[in-house]
């Protein structure tokens, strides 16, 4: 059980940390200051190290991890590029990238407390990722 609901929830991180990633890369080309633009390059470079340590783990588990449902993909694709086309401000950008922090947010304590016997470096990496799912949420209210 420890490992089934281990390899779980980092395929679950794994998925988390791809769609923010690919979120902050849709939105960086829109941003027009450069304070929200270093946010959110510091943001993905904090993403690209956890998930370098997330596939260090995953390696260990002799797992490939798992890729984001391409419907969701696709939807906050559509999603983001409708809000761009309409009102591609950094008050909008802010506002897309705060829902994407919390609907994180929200996946990742679900699936923790759903993965329960998950082992601790797993645990851990999540903890991790919402920390900074949270740290981002938080950057971007002064954009709002």
């Amino acid at each position: 059980m420890i490992e089934q609901d281990t390899i779980r929830l980092l395929r679950e991180c794994d998925s988390g940390i791809k769609m923010g990633i690919t979120a902050i890369d849709e939105v960086m080309d829109h941003v027009k200051g450069d304070n929200l633009r270093g946010i959110l390059h510091d943001s993905k470079s904090e993403s690209q190290r956890l998930q370098c340590d997330l596939q260090k783990v995953l390696d260990d588990y002799h797992d490939d991890g798992k890729e984001p449902n391409p419907i969701v993909q696709g939807m906050s694709w559509v999603k983001t590029n409708w809000e761009m086309m309409m009102d591609g401000t950094d008050s909008k950008i802010a506002e897309l990238m705060m829902d994407g922090c919390n609907m994180g947010i929200k996946s990742l304590s679900r699936y923790m407390n759903q993965y329960k016997a998950a082992d601790e470096r797993s645990k851990d990496i999540a903890k991790r990722l919402i920390s900074s799912e949270e740290r981002l949420s938080n950057d971007m209210r002064h954009y709002l």
